[in-house]
């Protein structure tokens, strides 16, 4: 009889429409979630992001039948050290940017009532006489009450020290979500990383698993390869920063290495310094820092750092490249460690095309 196939078409629709209805229902749930968390998913990504990297030692550290006090215990204690090392070389250079005030004070009152003195070496630069005419009728008088000195004596600064003490408090508060998000991660990690691989298999069968962990070392490999050279190339540019005589070369080392982890950022930090040497006279110590500054970058930047992430993803050197730049253009800071684990999805998927 036609009822029943019928009835039957019936139920299929009815049973494709409900299905359908769920899924809109839960990807309407988790937009709405993920817009109300808005304002701290970068905290939770880079949570996400160190977990990726120190999940080998917390493995390592781990036990299968590991009580939940030990868990705690070394779930905090690694949670603790990435906070110190977050914090302890902030806090060093803020102390050292606080100590240098008073004598930027003072050199900003006797520039004012002074003038700035033309630097002995002027004349005999190209263009030297022209350059220190200008110098001499605009900066070597006294410069009380330029526009120069009074935009620093207007709000214009005390507007800008608020926005700055905004930003400082916003930064700590994601800083001490971030590092709440990592203590659970790692506190729940190796119950969570099971389930969630046996999720991944369930929906994505064995190339989704594949895929994760492709990614997740995609994400190690570009920590290693932008961190540990940056401290390389900080640690390299120091030694000049000492040997030609620069002050507080350590602190500078450290900031050096600091903007070596953004790609092409560190020619900016050495280049500073040489300028001040330039300045102060110390014409040889400026070559030499600018031209190991500039041998250290090419060298890391162009076979070093690309060799590391390139070997661990398996990706070619275009792709890290662009993996890393795009990445921290459209997502920011953490979108170097974002973009090239994109790349490697990409990667995976032509190959798995071309199969």
């Amino acid at each position: 009889m036609p009822i029943f196939p019928l009835a039957t078409n019936d139920s299929a629709d009815g049973k494709r429409r409900q299905r359908i209805a769920t899924l809109l229902l839960y990807t309407l749930l988790v937009a709405v979630a993920l817009w109300v968390i808005r304002s701290f998913i970068p905290s939770i990504v880079w949570a996400l992001v160190i977990a990726i990297v120190i999940w080998p030692l917390l493995q390592r550290l781990s036990s299968p039948k590991q009580s939940p006090v030990r868990a705690s215990a070394i779930a905090f204690t690694l949670t603790t050290v990435v906070g110190l090392f977050v914090v302890l070389p902030i806090v060093g250079i803020f102390t050292q940017v606080l100590h240098e005030t008073h004598h930027l004070m003072q050199w900003l009152t006797d520039i004012e009532q002074n003038g700035i003195a033309e630097p002995g070496f002027l004349r005999q630069m190209p263009f030297g006489k022209q350059i220190a005419d200008w110098w001499q009728a605009n900066l070597a008088l006294p410069l009380q009450g330029s526009p120069a000195m009074q935009e620093l004596r207007g709000g214009h600064v005390a507007t800008a020290g608020r926005q700055f003490g905004k930003l400082a408090v916003r930064g700590v508060v994601h800083f001490g979500f971030m590092l709440l998000t990592l203590f659970v991660v790692l506190r729940t990690g190796p119950r969570a990383s099971e389930q969630i691989g046996k999720a991944v298999r369930r929906v994505f069968g064995a190339d989704g698993t594949h895929l994760a962990t492709r990614m997740a070392a995609a994400v190690r490999g570009t920590v290693t390869g932008l961190v540990v050279v940056g401290f390389g190339e900080g640690l390299l540019i120091g030694i000049a920063y000492v040997a030609a005589g620069l002050p507080h070369a350590a602190e500078l080392g450290l900031v050096t290495a600091v903007a070596a982890m953004l790609p092409f950022c560190a020619p900016i930090a050495f280049g500073l310094a040489a300028l001040w040497l330039f300045v102060h006279g110390q014409m040889a110590g400026a070559v030499a820092v600018l031209a190991t500054g500039s041998v250290v970058v090419f060298l890391a930047e162009h076979f070093v750092r690309p060799g590391l992430i390139g070997s661990t993803t398996r990706l070619p050197f275009l792709l890290v490249l662009f993996g890393i730049l795009g990445g921290a253009e459209t997502f920011g800071l953490v979108g170097l460690f974002i973009g090239p684990a994109l790349m490697t999805v990409l990667t995976v998927l032509w190959r798995e095309a071309l199969r």
